[in-house]
């Protein structure tokens, strides 16, 4: 196929050797098969932010580090520099994360290159070589479900273990391999100790997650996973080997606002005794 402009700079360095086809077209990204040496590879190339059809992006940008302050400044006053710096953000962010979600043991596609805005990485494929399916086109028996539910709640444990959040998670972001589910799709991944948005966003993830599941396991349906690992991790007891049951028990204590306004009271009391002592001293 003809060689897009963006691909175009990595074919005259040597990384990429032939353009294959166009893998898909997403919201924030072309994906292409490409090939480079011997080896079959993809290469993501990250659509310019005007271009992008990704909502509430800058939620998912809250609490993201920045490398320096003058980095910050500039990409708060919008200049033409800080917009750079901001794209550049957004797509090192995936590269980074990739790297760490695979140290951190969550199965995600092996990154190599992140230049100009398109990420060189493994293509994920099945057992005879082609395309690795979508979660979403898969059909799973209940077994394979149960198996496959409980390894990604794991891999959300793993992944929240090493503080960051997927926040666009689906049977879309999915792939299967011969070895089972792939997590892909990662520039909005968020700081989950840093956003404020983090707590529903992991809610929404596995949710979606346990919903898709659902379908071909029903008893997963009534299953309470998200609050259960949430809390865990804001009790600062959860850990990668934590074992789950999908059960968690809404608190129903009421704060008792009256004692609270009686100490609030007293406190004052006592403030306004002690300053009237320090008078008559």
């Amino acid at each position: 196929m003809k060689i897009p402009k963006r691909l175009q700079p990595l074919v005259d360095d040597g990384l990429i050797d032939d353009v294959i086809r166009r893998l898909k077209s997403g919201k924030e990204a072309d994906v292409f098969i490409v090939r480079c040496g011997e080896e079959i590879r993809c290469a993501k190339v990250y659509k310019e932010a005007e271009k992008r059809n990704f909502k509430q992006a800058v939620n998912y940008q809250e609490g993201r580090k920045v490398r320096n302050s003058r980095d910050a400044r500039a990409m708060n006053k919008g200049s033409k520099f800080g917009r750079q710096q901001q794209e550049e953000a957004w797509q090192n962010t995936e590269v980074d994360a990739l790297y760490l979600l695979a140290k951190a043991g969550v199965r995600v596609p092996q990154p190599d290159i992140c230049l100009d805005g398109v990420l060189l990485m493994e293509l994920i494929t099945d057992e005879e070589g082609l395309v690795a399916p979508r979660l979403s086109d898969v059909t799973l028996t209940p077994e394979q479900a149960l198996h496959d539910h409980a390894l990604m709640m794991n891999y959300a444990v793993r992944m929240l273990c090493a503080g960051l959040v997927h926040g666009d998670l689906s049977e879309f972001n999915v792939l299967m391999d011969k070895n089972g589910p792939v997590i892909i799709d990662l520039p909005q991944v968020v700081d989950a100790a840093a956003n404020n948005h983090a707590k529903s966003m992991f809610e929404r993830d596995i949710n979606n997650m346990t919903q898709y599941y659902g379908q071909f396991a029903p008893q997963l349906l009534g299953s309470k996973y998200a609050k259960e690992i949430w809390a865990l991790y804001q009790e600062g007891n959860l850990t990668p080997e934590s074992e789950l049951t999908g059960k968690y028990i809404e608190s129903n204590k009421r704060a008792d606002v009256g004692s609270i306004l009686e100490e609030i009271q007293a406190a004052s009391d006592e403030h306004q005794r002690q300053l009237l002592a320090r008078k008559e001293e």
